[in-house]
């Protein structure tokens, strides 16, 4: 390698370097960027949630048995309460496995 050739290598490795220690600046930037709106955006949550905290439900929310209760109601008139076959009628009122499993459940 002649000192032409050593010279230009060099010149392309200093390039390339620059060229890199650019794209580092503008990674950090970003990243800075992302981490202020990052800490902007865990204030506004924590705010939100301590205003949700504050708030009494409108709804009184319905117990599990209520629900259950109302279930088997509706299995009792004569529809299906599974998942697969929800609100459709069943056949002679014959009992259906997937119904009785879910109002068996513990």
């Amino acid at each position: 390698m002649d000192k032409r050739e050593l010279f230009k290598a060099f010149e392309d490795v200093s390039n390339n370097l620059m060229e890199n220690f650019a794209q580092v600046e503008l990674m950090k930037k970003k990243l800075h960027e992302i981490m202020e709106e990052n800490s902007q955006l865990r204030l506004e949550n924590a705010k939100l949630r301590e205003r949700l905290s504050d708030m009494e439900p409108e709804v009184p929310v319905k117990s599990s048995v209520q629900g259950r209760g109302n279930l088997e109601s509706i299995y009792e008139d004569g529809f299906h309460v599974c998942n697969n076959d929800y609100g459709k009628r069943r056949d002679n009122n014959e009992d259906c496995l997937f119904c009785m499993e879910l109002l068996n459940r513990e």
